[in-house]
């Protein structure tokens, strides 16, 4: 699940980064108001994590300009100003939450999962000893990101961290169409320079990995459209 930081003090930016990564987010990162909404209109963040004083474009303007587009990805703000107007005035901008600096790392995590389970697919418990902080599940098979592991009816396999960002993203949409240009946009990130030929050659990876696990989900091409997770016994090719 890939997450958008902005903030606009360094070093604070740099431990988030770090800390949400290993618990196995994805993070685009940026420092002002305006950086911001470049990153929402050219990628596909699943929830904005938002600093209320930014330069160039403070946070309440951020989260008013996505509202009026109608953009309705979660929006937690992380701010100093803690005062009850201070909250008041967020949540009826549009955000979704209010976390006030400073705050403990495990609440943050708390209130991305709250988020999470309000908005969308979530993290889901696994079975045995394969839990982790964060592990995804969709028909027979089992993502650990931070690990790396996929876990099918055959066994338990090593995937590579491109490998895990794209299954991570088909289980999040299990049973959905999605387009080459999202796959692209939320595993290669937006700025990225990557040829499609690159998702053709991972897409044949994952194939070979479900097989492996003799999973029963396979990854269907619909051609001229994208690709989609879904049981075996569809006629999509």
């Amino acid at each position: 699940m890939k997450l958008l930081l902005v903030e606009d003090d360094e070093n604070l930016n740099r431990n988030l980064t770090y800390f949400l990564e290993k618990e196995g987010y994805q993070v685009d990162s940026c420092h002002n108001g305006e950086d911001a909404l470049y990153y929402l209109r050219e990628g596909s963040p699943d929830l904005i994590l938002l600093d209320r004083m930014l330069p160039l474009l403070d946070g309440m303007e951020v989260l008013k300009k996505i509202r009026q587009e109608h953009n309705r990805t979660p929006v937690l703000m992380l701010t100093a100003l803690g005062t009850l107007a201070d909250k008041v005035d967020g949540l009826d901008a549009g955000a979704d939450d209010y976390l006030v600096k400073p705050f403990a790392m495990e609440e943050l995590l708390a209130r991305i999962r709250s988020l999470f389970r309000r908005s969308g697919p979530t993290p889901s418990d696994s079975p045995g000893d394969f839990g982790e902080t964060l592990t995804w599940h969709y028909g027979d098979l089992w993502l650990n990101p931070r690990l790396h592991e996929l876990k099918g009816p055959a066994g338990t396999a090593t995937v590579s961290n491109r490998e895990s960002a794209l299954l991570q993203y088909f289980l999040q949409n299990g049973g959905q169409t999605l387009s080459r240009g999202q796959l692209l946009i939320k595993v290669w990130g937006p700025d990225s320079e990557v040829e499609e030929g690159n998702l053709d050659n991972y897409i044949f990876f994952l194939r070979r990995r479900l097989k492996s696990l003799k999973s029963c989900l396979r990854i269907a091409t619909l051609r001229g459209v994208g690709y989609r997770l879904e049981e075996g016994d569809s006629h999509a090719v």
